[in-house]
């Protein structure tokens, strides 16, 4: 089995040879907040590349494993944690369900979609994180229906200070399969970006609201 650090490098390089995570430094994408962005992520192209899904999903299972092994429910994220905590818990043999963004106005009303009984451990699988408040925001809908939330896997994360204290403040532990300084670097060493470009990049990653970077 893959060393922790081994999973880091080899999910970096599968999500940057499907464009999964793309950097453009010299030319910025724009989020939806007005931050210019050096890097673009969409980790839902990881589903359309079986070689490395298969890669991606294994890693999320064997991670639930080490971490947390008492785990008894994967809970996706809507939407784009839904379909790796389903493929994952399939790996596993475990139950899963997903958390909707909001409460349906009809039917139920359900905003937790399978079944979750009081005082099950349960981890939530996230495709992202950057600032930490979604994610925060399904865990304590869990925590509000009874669920005892172990912690969160994401697939990758930018490891915002921001994010990193909401997490901390939450008390909710996350493992990353990848992170952006390990993508990062594995894109210079690999002649998706220049390896001057890594300083520009963390700059960004330290205060994406400074745009000091940008140019340089």
């Amino acid at each position: 089995m893959a060393t922790r650090e081994e999973t880091q490098v080899n999910v970096a390089k599968a999500l940057l040879s499907i464009g999964a995570v793309f950097f453009r430094p010299n030319e910025p994408f724009t989020w939806a907040s007005g931050i210019k962005s050096p890097v673009y992520c969409d980790n839902r192209l990881i589903l359309t590349a079986p070689k490395q899904r298969d890669l991606v999903e294994n890693a999320i299972a064997q991670t639930v494993k080490a971490e947390y092994p008492d785990c008894e429910v994967l809970m996706g994220t809507s939407t784009a944690g839904i379909a790796h905590a389903a493929i994952a818990a399939d790996i596993l043999d475990l139950p899963m369900g997903y958390v909707r963004s909001g409460a349906k106005d009809h039917g139920r009303q359900n905003q937790i979609e399978g079944k979750l009984e009081k005082g099950q451990k349960v981890v939530v699988v996230e495709d992202l994180i950057s600032t930490g408040g979604s994610v925060i925001e399904v865990v304590n809908v869990l925590r509000d229906a009874g669920a005892e939330v172990l912690g969160i896997v994401s697939i990758f994360t930018y490891g915002m200070q921001k994010g990193i204290d909401r997490l901390a403040a939450a008390n909710v532990k996350n493992v990353s399969l990848t992170n952006f300084d390990v993508i990062a670097n594995v894109a210079a060493q690999e002649n998706y970006i220049a390896a001057a470009d890594i300083k520009r990049l963390i700059a960004f990653r330290d205060n994406p609201s400074d745009e000091s970077w940008i140019g340089k």
